[in-house]
């Protein structure tokens, strides 16, 4: 693993975002590395700034758990738009919840929709 933590470093300064994310959940989840939350976060936005779907709703999930919704939401609606259907749920979830607005969740729903048409 720590080889893998190693070609992922490599491949993240030669720009690969799917190389953050990996480096995120390292990070995040103590592989071969010291578990270090706040460097995986930084990792999550790094490929999320650069359109990483899967890190746009890691970050959503490390909001949602720490209680910050709205922040959360915003992460949510992000990835949806990019066609993330477990992101499309959480907002549904959301709206059910009192947490989204009905707006919102048709919001990401026509964004879903428009990305996994495309």
């Amino acid at each position: 693993m720590r080889r893998a933590v190693h070609l992922w470093e490599e491949a993240a300064e030669l720009g690969s975002i799917e190389a953050l994310c990996h480096l995120g959940v390292a990070f995040h989840e103590g592989e071969a590395v010291q578990r270090d939350k706040a460097k995986g976060d930084g990792f999550f936005e790094r490929a999320a700034m650069q359109g990483h779907v899967e890190s746009r709703f890691k970050l959503g999930v490390k909001e949602a758990l720490e209680r910050n919704h709205d922040r959360a939401l915003k992460h949510y609606l992000i990835s949806a738009k990019m066609g993330h259907e477990s992101s499309l749920d959480l907002i549904k979830d959301m709206f059910m919840g009192g947490t989204a607005t009905k707006e919102q969740y048709a919001d990401a729903l026509k964004g879903y929709q428009d990305a996994v048409e495309e």
